[in-house]
This record gives C-alpha cells, sequence and structure tokens, in this order.
C-alpha cells in the first residue's frame, strides 16, 4: 500500500504543478470562472498557480511534504468558489469541451472534495524509507527527517 501511495503522491504532484504552470500559460479560463466578487482575478490566478507549483514540488520534497499537503488541502478549499462560480453562472471554456454542460459542472464540484481527500492523505507522516522524493534522501540532513 505504500508504494501505491507514493505512486499517488508522484501523480498528484506532478498534475498540480502542470495545472498550475497552466495559470501561467493561459489564465484567461482561469480568470473567467473567478467570482466577481474578487478583486484582481489575474493576481489571484497567478497567486493560485504559483502556491499549486509549490505545493507540488513541496510534496516531493520529505521535511515538508506534510506542510505542503496542508498547503494544498487549504488551496483546495480556496479555488472552491471558482469551480462554484462556473457551475452556478453555467461558464463555458472553450478548450474543454461540453465546459458547459450542467453534468460536467456538477461533476466537477464533487472531484474538489477528492482533492481535498487526495492532499489530505500525505498530511500524515510517510515511511521515509520510500517516499518519493525530488532530493536524494542522503542530502536530506538527519535533523529535518524527524
Amino acid at each position: 500500500m505504500n508504494r501505491r501511495k507514493e505512486l499517488f503522491r508522484v501523480i498528484l504532484a506532478i498534475s498540480i504543478i502542470i495545472v498550475g504552470i497552466t495559470h501561467f500559460a493561459i489564465p484567461a479560463p482561469y480568470v473567467k470562472i473567478m467570482p466577481p466578487q474578487l478583486p484582481y482575478p489575474l493576481e489571484l490566478v497567478y497567486l493560485s498557480g504559483f502556491y499549486e507549483i509549490l505545493g507540488g514540488i513541496g510534496l516531493l520534497v520529505p521535511p515538508v511534504s506534510q506542510a505542503a499537503a496542508w498547503g494544498l488541502v487549504l488551496l483546495f478549499i480556496a479555488v472552491f468558489p471558482a469551480n462554484i462560480n462556473m457551475a452556478v453562472n453555467h461558464i463555458k471554456i472553450e478548450t474543454i469541451p461540453y465546459s458547459d454542460s450542467p453534468w460536467v459542472q456538477a461533476i466537477r464540484l464533487p472531484l474538489q472534495a477528492v482533492l481535498i481527500a487526495w492532499a489530505w492523505w500525505y498530511t500524515r507522516p510517510s515511511d521515509k524509507e520510500i517516499q518519493a522524493s525530488l532530493i536524494p534522501k542522503s542530502l536530506i540532513p538527519q535533523e529535518l527527517e524527524q
């Protein structure tokens, strides 16, 4: 089970890093779904993209992976209003097929809960021997391992 958990850690990390990069590469769809009550939508899109990239990288750095997981949980909660706004106002994103379909938008809402649970899975201590890491374990100081 632990190896599978680490595989899913890598999948989540890579996926969230890619999504974070798209916040910078093509921010318009994200700006489009921002609730109109929020100021500075483009800046908030960039900020959420930055934290997605940071969280994805952090999941793969053992000394900070639990903190990164908590950060992703909070980020997934923070961006949920944009998903609600998209569903309630039937906002179509041209690059996503059927994005204006009520079914697609309704499915997206519970998917956020799956992402929150997935990130929350990594808020608990992991087996340091098999934890996925961008940094060779031999380079991580012992005092940071605890």
